[in-house]
């Protein structure tokens, strides 16, 4: 048993293929199929991939056209994000049943802390297994699990036997574990960071923990002191049930680049209505305005504004944005344009979590 690792039970739960999964639970003619959740025409981007999809390299965030490219036979479907979230709160509920201690990463995935928990149950694994097979007779989709004493690890576990499957991590597994893992596997290690990783010679967990705290400060600035840590079992981030929305945003990419400021005020218009419309919904209401752009190029620039008081109206939002917009010239034309609202009026919550030590 380690010392430094606080002895939580963690369950990571990763939602396998939500979004496509979802659409093919809803038509049975796309069971089996390889299909695309996302856009097919030019400026497409995929949102996500069905399993079928992804054995011919067709996955999330690469363009339509590429994907249509690796898989001729792929379907592209729309995404219907009101019936994702519908079903995301069918799931929630199904894991606030077992403790209230559920940290939200996106609709599909999910920390759970059950170190203590609404059952009674001293195992994590056997309570990740009982709730993967309540969403699936409950919901019908599958999801895997990734079960061990932090979020770093369990995180990294629930993709090892996706879909459909969970690995348990125990204490005195971790650091073999990591040690074995390659880099590139490390969750927070980024394909530049893996990159930079092998140029210093780091391929594996084991590698990684031979650098120095000072070594990897010197070639990852901040994010040093994380690598040398997590590789050693220490995240010690607890799950938090009550994470603030730190902002609300809008965005639009066009079929066509826009050139004239004249029509992106246009397009402006548009996606503040679609902003205050979230901010009513959620009841907030921010001081800080950001206007997102992106030229054709790819490169982004981004453009903000602190107010003396709270806004949520279109009206004064856009206000803002015109004068940012105005603030300097285009460089190049625009392929996308967003709003954002942040230093919002929410407060946060605090909360004391007290661990237990349990046998794991």
């Amino acid at each position: 048993m380690l010392e430094s690792i606080p002895n939580r039970k963690i369950i990571h739960i990763d939602m396998d293929a939500f979004y496509a999964s979802v659409e093919q639970m809803d038509n049975p003619d796309l069971r089996g199929k390889p299909i695309a959740v996302g856009g097919a025409e030019n400026r497409g981007v995929v949102s996500a991939a069905s399993y079928e999809a992804r054995k011919f390299g067709v996955r999330s965030a690469i363009s339509g056209t590429l994907a249509k490219k690796f898989c001729p036979e792929l379907i592209f479907v729309r995404p219907r994000f009101d019936r994702y979230k519908e079903i995301s709160q069918k799931i929630h509920k199904i894991f606030h049943e077992y403790t209230d201690l559920v940290e939200p990463l996106s609709l599909d995935e999910a920390y759970l802390d059950v170190t203590t928990n609404k059952k009674g149950n001293p195992s994590a694994s056997l309570l990740a297994q009982e709730i993967r097979l309540r969403i699936l007779n409950e919901v019908g989709l599958t999801a895997s699990a990734g079960i061990s004493v932090n979020k770093f690890v369990a995180k990294i576990a629930s993709d090892y036997n996706k879909p459909n499957g969970q690995k348990t991590v125990n204490p005195d597994e971790v650091i073999p574990f990591l040690e074995v893992l390659p880099i590139r596997k490390f969750y927070g290690v980024g394909k530049v960071t893996t990159e930079k990783m092998y140029q210093l010679g780091i391929f594996t967990g084991l590698e990684l923990k031979s650098k120095s705290l000072e070594f990897l400060e010197k070639h990852f600035g901040k994010s040093g002191n994380f690598y040398y840590n997590v590789v050693r079992g220490i995240h010690n981030s607890p799950v938090k049930s009550d994470r603030i929305t730190k902002s609300v945003a809008a965005e639009h990419t066009f079929d066509v680049n826009l050139s004239s400021e004249i029509f992106m005020l246009e397009q402006l218009e548009k996606i503040a209505t679609s902003l205050e419309r979230r901010l009513k919904k959620n009841n907030v209401a921010g001081k800080t305005v950001t206007l997102k752009i992106k030229y054709s190029d790819f490169t982004q620039q981004t453009r903000s504004k602190t107010l003396p008081y709270f806004i949520s109206d279109k009206g004064l939002i856009l206000e803002s944005v015109k004068e940012l917009l105005f603030q300097e010239r285009m460089k190049d034309s625009v392929r996308l344009l967003g709003i954002s609202l942040s230093n919002l009026n929410t407060e946060e919550k605090k909360t004391v979590v007290v661990q237990l030590k349990f046998a794991f």
